[in-house]
């Protein structure tokens, strides 16, 4: 079992959970990610290692309420535990020195993106990065990727905080502006696709984190497999960082809608039986 020692909501439905992790927490490197169950009965889910604490036990996690599993986690409290936490997979995210790099965060894929960029910092290249949301309440993590960047930007779709727009609009003033040698990308798929065609028309190397579905987490289900370069790959081992200028977004995005109706029958079932425990307890002597 793996106990939640802390929890905080950054936004309305994202949460930073600090977990026990011993064995984990002295192995994390960035990139890397655990597959987690909530419940003995539940299914398995991947969530990226933001960050570790080797001397304390423990590894943060950033989650954000979308399917049954991610918003059942939300419900869990300090002093709750995890039943089942696998990890730490995947490849670490190879770290380059003396480049200017472009790190690129949409959503609760800024999570994803923050050890790497503080990773990349460190090693002492110059980082641009751009952070975009819907909307200023669903932008997360400012304050540490301005710390761990030589200049952030931020921007919002509907133009509530920072740049209105979309992150490629920044970025392709920065491929303008200045002479850029890596754009690292982490976010929803549409996005991470869109900012592939900006690098791709600059002739920019560009890497993605890919956030294909996933069973066991050690390419045994072929579940997250996806092309590459003409080749299937799997996500869970062979990534889940690829070049994404040799990634088949489309065929991606339709893969990861497969069990879309099923997930909503499923959210649906859990806030309907979650609002009935809350309704109880409310009448409860």
């Amino acid at each position: 079992m793996f106990k939640i020692r802390e929890k905080e909501f950054l936004s309305p439905t994202i949460a930073r959970f600090v977990i026990e992790a011993p064995f984990i927490a002295p192995k994390r490197k960035p990139g890397n990610f655990v597959i987690l169950r909530v419940s003995e009965r539940g299914e398995r889910i991947p969530i990226t290692l933001v960050d570790s604490d080797p001397g304390a036990g423990t590894v943060t996690l950033i989650v954000q309420g979308i399917g049954k599993t991610t918003k059942e986690l939300l419900t869990k409290n300090v002093g709750d535990a995890i039943p089942d936490v696998v990890g730490p997979l995947g490849k670490p995210t190879p770290i380059h020195t003396n480049e200017t790099i472009v790190c690129v965060g949409g959503g609760v894929g800024t999570a994803e993106l923050l050890p790497i960029t503080r990773a990349l910092h460190a090693a002492g290249n110059i980082v641009y990065s751009i952070v975009g949301a819907r909307s200023r309440d669903l932008i997360i993590l400012e304050q540490e990727m301005a710390a761990a960047s030589d200049e952030l930007f931020m921007t919002t779709d509907d133009g509530s905080y920072g740049r209105k727009g979309f992150v490629t609009d920044q970025l392709r003033d920065l491929l303008t502006s200045r002479k850029v040698d890596t754009v690292y990308a982490i976010g929803p798929l549409p996005m991470m696709k869109a900012v592939s065609g900006v690098t791709k028309d600059a002739g920019v190397k560009t890497v993605v984190s890919l956030n294909a579905l996933m069973v066991d987490g050690t390419g045994m289900c072929g579940g997250c497999r996806v092309s590459v370069g003409g080749k299937m790959r799997f996500a869970c081992v062979d990534g889940p960082e690829f070049n994404a200028h040799e990634v088949d977004f489309d065929e991606l995005i339709i893969r990861n809608r497969s069990y879309s109706e099923h997930e909503r029958e499923s959210v649906q079932r859990f806030e309907e039986s979650h609002a009935c425990q809350a309704r109880g307890a409310e009448v409860a002597p």
